[in-house]
């Protein structure tokens, strides 16, 4: 296991080689966003009036699906509130319709180095049993 771990962070670091110290400050940002760890506003303007249709606010991951393979039009917020708790919100986005994602919270990020981040749980499953004698 920790010679696949190795040869992981080893591919890592080729990866990042050839990368600019702002690329890599940028990526790590985005992993602690993903990561529920920074602060964000998410606003929704309708284009036409300027009125400011929705506000999200939390920590919270961003996707823009608009052009995906699933066709979709749609943001996807996915914000954390409680310990194990996340609420998920799919935006439809239009031609009037457009917003801004701001990070309300400064994070010290080290343009030198990289994360690595793995998660047991998603690499081995939650298997339910069920038996006859259920």
């Amino acid at each position: 296991m920790k010679k696949k771990l190795l040869a992981l962070a080893a591919a890592g670091l080729l990866a990042l080689t050839g990368c600019s110290a702002a690329d890599v400050a940028d990526q790590n940002n985005r992993t602690a966003a993903d990561n529920f760890e920074i602060q964000r506003r998410i606003v929704f303007v309708n284009g036409i009036t300027g009125d400011s249709m929705l506000e999200i606010e939390g920590r919270c991951s961003v996707t823009d699906e608009t052009g995906s393979e699933t066709g979709a039009n749609q943001l996807e917020v996915i914000c954390k509130v409680g310990e194990d708790e996340f609420k998920k919100h799919m935006l439809g986005l239009s031609d009037n319709v457009s917003y801004v994602v701001e990070q309300t919270e400064a994070n010290p990020t080290d343009a030198f180095h990289y994360r690595f981040i793995l998660r047991p749980e998603t690499v081995i499953p939650n298997v339910d049993v069920k038996t006859s004698a259920e």
